[in-house]
């Protein structure tokens, strides 16, 4: 993206890793927290809740939006994904928190190309792909890896990439994305980042629809009127679930509990021309990403914190949630 092609912004734009650690020298000179929340862009209230922590916790904020192509598979939606800038910046600039007497605004927003950020060049076909790349060994097939095989490598490399960049005092991930986030902290403790050190990384709890508590999502843009009424199935299941599971019942029982949730929504879905078809619903620990045995109930886990966690489609559109059961601040925070 050249210069002249961006629109008109209050907020300090910059299009290059040369720029960008320019402003951060001056930050690292004048002793200042920079919070950072990386993006691919079509920003709604989630992605502004992870901007006023960030106020709130730093003296700078800086947000990127970068959609990253080793993410997506060669089948998915990098081509048709929501690319909304001018959007984004109008609602970043309204966003501020005050801090004593000071009034904290986003300080940058860092808008890197394709070409920065991929030097050796990009393929969404791995096996086409050269130059350096990250991959977290053990932790990525389980859970949305198991759906998305290269989805990990992606994420983890270009959060790599950008953590070199920016060199964020404290960085800020969504909950919704909750395996995500919990891999890039370990990424942080395991290759010894500085900036941010594990610690560092935080989770912020899943902003929801306010009338039905669908999580937000820049793919729910993707859903029609008649879609969207359905939307809200899987985050009832797992509410079902999670129900069941503090009752004292086995992990087996609570998936059954969210199944019969998803099926009975599936049948009036069909009944309205729309296709519901669910990935998969189940429970893992948090550190390993296991999948919990079967007899596992509250009572053998204790506080020890389980994701509860699925992933529906409704029509075209693939959509994730989560709930964390057990001691929620051990992970959220």
């Amino acid at each position: 993206m050249t210069t002249s092609s961006l629109p008109p912004s209050p907020i300090p734009l910059l299009t290059s890793v040369a720029s960008y650690r320019r402003w951060r020298q001056r930050a690292f000179d004048e002793g200042k927290s920079v919070g950072f929340v990386p993006t691919m862009g079509a920003l709604h209230d989630g992605h502004l809740s992870l901007v006023q922590r960030s106020l709130a916790d730093n003296e700078l904020t800086v947000l990127s939006i970068f959609v990253n192509p080793a993410q997506f598979a060669p089948h998915e939606d990098l081509a048709t994904y929501p690319r909304t800038l001018p959007g984004d910046l109008e609602l970043l600039a309204a966003q501020q928190v005050t801090v004593g007497e000071a009034v904290r605004k986003a300080s940058a927003v860092f808008l890197p190309s394709v070409q920065d950020m991929y030097p050796s060049g990009i393929s969404q076909d791995v096996s086409a792909q050269k130059g350096a790349f990250v991959e977290m060994k053990g932790y990525g097939h389980q859970m949305e890896g198991a759906s998305r095989p290269t989805f990990f490598r992606g994420v983890v490399t270009v959060v790599t990439k950008l953590f070199n960049a920016v060199q964020p005092t404290n960085a800020y991930f969504g909950q919704k994305d909750i395996q995500q986030a919990l891999l890039l902290r370990r990424l942080c403790k395991d290759l010894l980042f500085p900036h941010p050190e594990a610690d560092h990384v935080h989770i912020v709890p899943t902003t929801r629809d306010p009338n039905d508590g669908l999580a937000l999502s820049s793919r729910n843009a993707y859903l029609s009127a008649n879609e969207r009424k359905f939307a809200p199935a899987l985050y009832k299941a797992l509410q079902y679930a999670e129900s069941a599971w503090s009752n004292g019942e086995s992990k087996d029982r609570c998936i059954s509990k969210a199944f019969a949730v998803i099926d009975e929504v599936k049948a009036q879905a069909s009944m309205d021309g729309v296709d519901v078809r669910l990935d998969y619903i189940e429970m893992n620990d948090s550190q390993t990403f296991d999948v919990l045995d079967a007899s596992s109930n509250h009572q053998l886990a204790g506080d020890v914190p389980v994701i509860l966690s699925g992933a529906l489609w409704v029509g075209k559109t693939r959509l994730i949630d989560n709930i964390v059961v057990g001691d929620l601040n051990r992970i959220i925070r």
